[in-house]
């Protein structure tokens, strides 16, 4: 099995050709088949999953995609419900699904999510570089305030990222977007600077590459 796992993290490496993603996703299939209690693929599944079904043009793909990792993600905190890579990657596959449907607004989904990515901060507040922090924030930032978002406490929330995540640069871009969200446009040409002129983690070239399209629309649009 633990070569089956390098062989799905190896697909993962190259996640920005999603046939790689769907080999990997087939990979992890036939490790759950084997053990559907292996907390490992259960995990990685669920992360497999919610890159295709974000990046997927074909929707029926999308929507399948998105049950399956929200059934791999359950799988994965049924299993080892004190580590966060389940609940972050069960949240992620439920907000994608979620925004799929329609705006991200229907109050189950958004406590869902919300529910999730405060297990994560609780079990390692640091869990890939304050990456449940980015997702509360962005949540925070696409909610209507009828609904329990808050642009304030979004830029309150990627602040607080920030500790964890100086390097990431998702977070640095929702932060941006948060600050232009509350009227504060020079903090965020601040974190689309930094963003622009960073050296990237080898590991998130994918993000970086995708953070840095949307920084440069951003000054585009908004500046």
């Amino acid at each position: 099995m633990a070569d089956l796992l390098r062989k799905a993290d190896e697909n993962y490496a190259q996640r920005e050709n999603l046939d790689e993603v769907r080999d990997g996703i087939q990979v992890l299939r036939r490790v759950r088949a084997l053990e559907p209690s292996n907390y490992d693929a259960a995990w990685r599944m669920a992360r497999l999953t919610y890159r295709l079904g974000n990046n997927s043009t074909d929707r029926s793909e999308r929507e399948a995609i998105f049950r399956d990792g929200i059934a791999a993600g359950e799988a994965a905190v049924r299993v080892q419900p004190n580590k966060p890579e389940g609940h972050f990657w069960l949240g992620a596959n439920k907000g994608g699904n979620a925004q799929l449907q329609g705006p991200l607004s229907g109050l189950s989904a958004v406590k869902d999510l919300r529910r999730e990515m405060e297990t994560v901060i609780r079990i390692d507040e640091g869990f890939q570089g304050g990456s449940a922090y980015m997702v509360l924030g962005r949540l925070d930032l696409e909610v209507p305030e009828m609904m329990g978002g808050d642009r304030q406490r979004a830029v309150e929330i990627l602040e607080k990222g920030l500790r964890f995540g100086a390097e990431n640069s998702l977070l640095r871009l929702r932060l941006a977007e948060a600050y232009l969200a509350v009227k504060r446009p020079a903090d965020a040409r601040k974190q689309i600077d930094y963003i622009l002129d960073m050296t990237p983690h080898p590991d998130f070239l994918v993000e970086y590459e995708e953070s840095v399209t949307k920084a440069r629309r951003l000054l585009s649009t908004r500046f």
